[in-house]
């Protein structure tokens, strides 16, 4: 009651927490300034994760006061108990933090705030700051795997990408598969957590639908798994890389721009290219082989109106040959600040299909309004000059320019005139000058988070249709 008024009744609130939501619980101690150990018990606390406006999540502390040491002691064990139950939930996680992502804030980002909430979970981290580019795949090659419940990387879309590469490259390795050529790959044998440090964050704003530090974190130590496909990109020697998306044209000439110009700071560079590029806008001229997805056929049982429904017969691959401006292969539905739509709004996290999406040669003016729609609720994809696929493999074969046409296109694009050709896998530039094969895996790697996107994706792929 309080003080100094004893005639007021206060009613009891009850508040029920659920377990599930519970991802510590703490002695609580008064202890003086410079002591570690021991102090007064004052009862303990529960830390819980709680969920906010926005897909955001934060953790929350609620204090029980009790000053018996059996009591409080009895409390903690049957609680640690119950929380050491939740099975996906990680003890030790290997991770890795790129200091050079965006604005240089990755190392400040995980010991500021996703460290301490390790911590308080009682996780055990092994962290790699890493160095170079390729490093982390290297500490992945020679990584004992079966030490961790889980990988993490701290850092932008080019890092996961390579954090992910090594993840699966490793599980090829420890299963004694080829890794040049990899029809069916083994899957991560470790979750992969992802706490946005980047420019775009692509794969975090697709598992999280924000950019949020802490939200990534908490879905880390709640252990929620999301199930996702994973695409190969090989040629037909050699893999080149497991990606989750990739663009050829102006996507990956963008960006192959961009990289020219490490020395600007990373938005000013971004953006340069970006006009660069638009202002010496031109096609790429290549053959497209894909196979359209396979729909399964339906239990006509459950309903009378489900009909039979194939894009394209077994292994009926469809060509088309042509001068495309940019060319999009897809697993996810890739949602960013810039497209809050997705660039790929008609595909999944886990649907076992990848999006084509075509975008032919035409007009400046024309594209332009093209790449506006990505950023307005509008269909990016209603445009003559623009086709859409739900495929499950594709083939790119670039065709060399001759001519007048090559001089053009050696002084534009240095790299396609000497036969290496720009890919944009996940925001890592690599060039290859033969054909690019890219298949999709179901569910090849599980990641921690959810699929927040699932009613913005299916009212998109709604209006797409």
């Amino acid at each position: 009651s309080p003080t100094g008024d004893s005639s007021t009744v206060l009613q009891a609130q009850e508040e029920i927490i659920e377990m599930k939501d519970v991802f510590s619980v703490k002695l609580k101690r008064r202890r003086f300034v410079g002591q570690k150990r021991g102090g007064t018990l004052l009862g303990i606390t529960i830390f819980k994760c709680l969920n906010k406006e926005g897909n955001k999540l934060t953790d929350c502390a609620v204090h029980l006061n009790n000053s018996s040491e059996d009591h409080c002691q009895s409390w903690f064990r049957h609680l640690k108990e119950i929380l050491n139950g939740f099975q996906n939930r990680p003890k030790s996680l290997k991770v890795f933090v790129n200091p050079s992502s965006h604005k240089r804030e990755a190392t400040h980002v995980y010991y500021e705030q996703v460290a301490p909430l390790f911590k308080l979970a009682d996780i055990k981290t092994d962290v790699t700051v890493t160095e170079y580019e390729g490093h982390a795949l290297a500490v992945l090659k020679e990584c004992e795997l079966q030490a961790f419940d889980g990988v993490v990387c701290v850092g932008g879309d080019g890092s996961v990408s390579e954090v992910a590469h090594g993840l699966l490259l490793k599980a090829q390795i420890d299963a004694g598969k080829d890794t040049d050529y990899i029809p069916t790959p083994v899957r991560a044998p470790v979750p992969l957590g992802i706490i946005p440090a980047g420019t775009t964050n692509i794969l975090a704003h697709t598992l999280y639908g924000i950019k949020h530090a802490v939200t990534a974190t908490l879905h880390i130590v709640m252990g929620h798994i999301q199930p996702v496909d994973v695409c190969t990109f090989s040629t037909p020697s050699k893999l080149l890389r497991f990606g989750f998306s990739a663009m050829f044209g102006f996507g990956a000439r963008t960006l192959a721009l961009a990289e020219k110009h490490r020395w600007m700071p990373s938005s000013q560079r971004k953006d340069f290219a970006f006009i660069k590029t638009l202002a010496d806008l031109k096609p790429e001229e290549c053959e497209l082989s894909f196979l359209p997805l396979q729909i399964p056929q339906e239990d006509s049982r459950e309903n009378d109106r489900i009909t039979l429904l194939y894009l394209g017969s077994k292994d009926q691959w469809h060509k088309i040959q042509g001068h495309f401006l940019n060319v999009s292969i897809m697993a996810i539905p890739c949602l960013c600040s810039m497209a809050p739509r997705g660039l790929a709004p008609n595909t999944r996290l886990n649907n076992g299909s990848m999006a084509l999406i075509l975008v032919q040669n035409t007009s400046r003016t024309e594209f332009i309004k093209h790449l506006k729609r990505y950023a307005s609720v509008k269909n990016q994809f209603n445009f003559p000059f623009v086709e859409t696929y739900t495929v499950q493999e594709v083939k790119v074969q670039p065709r060399p320019k001759s001519g007048l046409d090559a001089k053009e296109n050696t002084y534009l694009n240095p790299a396609s005139a000497e036969g290496n050709y720009p890919w944009n896998i996940d925001g890592d530039l690599m060039k290859e000058a033969s054909e690019v094969h890219v298949r999709v895996h179901p569910q090849l790697i599980n990641l921690y988070g959810v699929n927040t996107d699932d009613l913005e994706s299916s009212q998109a792929t709604c209006n797409c249709i």
